[in-house]
């Protein structure tokens, strides 16, 4: 069992930025994938970016350039850290874990609670 909890999200004008930290309870943290997603209102949960056990990263085309993802595993900490932020990127943003390579789909084992991001204009 993991358990994911999401903070550093807030409010922050266009062209700001946050950083998102997810910590993870758990021994075989570095065993897992983890991966952002994205929710806004009236809209589905969206992929943001992952990160594999082995520290490869994936990114959603919409945030390519200005969102970076790490990991910590002595700490157990995922992060997202969001630069040039957009109006557009207002959503609530969860932090998952997964053990499969299917990095880009929702199917992940396990959900933090989310974290909200507005971005004002």
């Amino acid at each position: 069992q993991v358990q994911l909890v999401e903070s550093g999200g807030g409010l922050v004008q266009a062209g700001g930025s946050l950083r998102l930290s997810c910590a993870a309870s758990g021994r075989t943290f570095s065993r897992y994938g983890m991966g952002w997603f994205r929710q806004a209102p009236g809209k589905e949960r969206e992929f943001v970016a992952a990160i594999s056990w082995s520290s490869s990263t994936y990114y959603a085309d919409s945030v390519k350039g200005r969102f970076t993802i790490s990991r910590d595993n002595a700490k157990n900490t995922v992060y997202l850290q969001m630069n040039s932020l957009k109006p557009e990127d207002t959503a609530v943003y969860y932090c998952a874990a997964t053990l499969n390579r299917s990095y880009y789909s929702t199917g992940y084992n396990y959900w933090g609670q989310g974290t909200q991001v507005t971005v004002s204009s």
